[in-house]
């Protein structure tokens, strides 16, 4: 038998608000354990939940940027249950009328496919604590300092139909939150995190199979492996005779396993009800358009911008609008270096990206500036250096040993451009090179590169390129 996956995802963002959701205590990350953690966020008798109108501001962003409907009324709700790190003994969710619905997403696929994924709701509610093993043998220590840290949750429609097109969304998302800088999406701190719902079913049925649900997976390749494991789990467990169970189960990425976390009849009755403490929010149309006209240039709005306007691909146009922080260092080379919208594509994807990933480096701090990399692309253009020559004075450049022109001086790196110079270097080649010669002219044409080659050792790289070729073209074949 053939089986289908189905996929929903429920995203926990964090807000990037500088205070808690329900009080003005600090949501910076990294303090010791329990010093950001006031009378509201503990449930200290007598205390009152004040919103923070900004996650209501960041919640209305995302849901205009997502096509969704922006709920004018929405209610906070009081999701019951005991745990050690949860200190008034309930979360404030919102359940029946959250503040953003309906609304979708388009995602590409690895064969170029653009597919639709409903989001069926987000809303707001507050984190909990953070329960501590490590340090503590036989004992559990609890951190509270997360406790009342505004979250978003953004939940799914079904839609997706493997582990690649949930990582495809989740990267989506992840790089949405972090345009409209409403979450810094910091995976490592929490800030990003997620759990799958996954089943399966024979292929052609309608009917859903019974799904599990994997919990708090902080990595895109942790949601990848989780979600294969799962599946291929179900479909053995359905083949040799055996049923799903509906339950949550954790995912172990050193065991490479998912394992039962609670089942289905375990499961708390979470006995939601209006939070008596919290009025209605109620926004108005002018709120919501206010909102609106905060919106930055989107993702995909940008992408088809870069395709038209620098005649890239849609593949480069992607990968340089999939954080917004490369997209501007972009954008910044491009006017930096006159224009060059391929050229500057090529050196953003290839040489700088490639120099980040080895530096373990966030493009926001790359040692080479945008304006000083656009400057080294003008002497590309210029004819000054070569490409050749130009990723030696970009490391130079990475290294901190100046400008482009301040290293093409110091190293006498300026490219040869003078044509009876190069024509004279070329005839001295082929004057060492007769045999070479008589196997190119007999049919050999490879051996082109071989003269290049030798044209381009004895210049030590710094002949034009292209001037090199014509020539060497016209003496060969003259």
């Amino acid at each position: 038998m053939e089986w289908e996956t189905v996929i929903g995802l429920e995203i926990h963002t964090q807000l990037a608000t500088t205070s808690k959701i329900f009080s003005g205590a600090s949501t910076t990350y990294g303090a010791e354990p329990n010093t950001q953690a006031c009378a509201v966020d503990l449930g200290l008798p007598g205390v009152l939940p004040v919103l923070n109108a900004e996650v209501v501001r960041m919640a209305a962003k995302f849901g205009l940027a997502t096509h969704s409907t922006v709920a004018k009324r929405s209610v906070f709700d009081r999701k019951n249950y005991f745990y050690p790190d949860l200190p008034k003994g309930y979360q404030i969710s919102q359940l029946a009328l959250p503040i953003v619905h309906d609304g979708y997403l388009d995602i590409d696929l690895e064969d170029g496919v653009t597919k639709r994924i409903g989001i069926t709701r987000a809303h707001l509610e507050e984190d909990a604590g953070k329960s501590l093993h490590e340090s503590f043998q036989g004992m559990t220590g609890i951190d509270l300092n997360r406790a009342g840290t505004p979250l978003l949750e953004i939940v799914s429609e079904p839609e997706l139909r493997s582990a690649r097109e949930a990582v495809a969304y989740m990267r989506k998302i992840h790089s949405l939150v972090r345009y409209l800088d409403i979450s810094d999406g910091n995976m490592q701190e929490g800030s990003f995190r997620c759990d799958a719902n996954v089943s399966v079913r024979p292929i052609g049925q309608e009917e859903f199979g019974t799904r599990a649900e994997i919990k708090n997976i902080s990595c895109f390749s942790f949601v990848e492996q989780a979600i294969n494991l799962e599946v291929e789990r179900q479909i053995m467990l359905i083949e040799s005779g055996g049923t799903v169970v509906q339950e949550t189960r954790l995912f172990d990425p050193d065991k490479h396993e998912t394992r039962p976390m609670r089942s289905k009849e375990e499961a708390n009755d979470y006995r939601y009800f209006p939070d008596p403490d919290l009025l209605p929010v109620e926004i108005d149309d002018d709120f919501i358009e206010a909102v609106r006209n905060t919106l930055p240039e989107l993702p995909d709005t940008r992408k088809a911008r870069f395709v038209s306007e620098h005649g890239l691909s849609d593949y480069d146009a992607g990968v340089l609008t999939a954080s917004r922080e490369l997209a501007d260092y972009f954008e910044a080379v491009v006017e930096a270096s006159g224009g060059q919208g391929k050229l500057s594509a090529n050196w953003v994807m290839g040489e700088l990206s490639g120099a980040l990933n080895k530096s373990d480096c966030e493009v926001k701090d790359s040692p080479v500036t945008a304006a000083a990399l656009g400057a080294m692309l003008q002497r590309i253009e210029d004819g000054t250096i070569s490409g050749k020559i130009a990723k030696q004075v970009f490391e130079a450049m990475w290294n901190g040993e100046g400008s482009a022109d301040e290293i093409i001086e110091q190293q006498g790196l300026k490219q040869i451009s003078d044509s009876s110079a190069i024509e004279g270097i070329i005839r001295e080649v082929l004057d060492n090179n007769p045999k070479q010669i008589e196997q190119y002219r007999g049919g050999q044409e490879k051996l082109f590169g071989f003269f290049v080659g030798q044209v381009m050792k004895a210049t030590q790289g710094k002949a034009n390129p292209k001037q090199v070729n014509e020539l060497l073209r016209k003496l060969l074949d003259s």
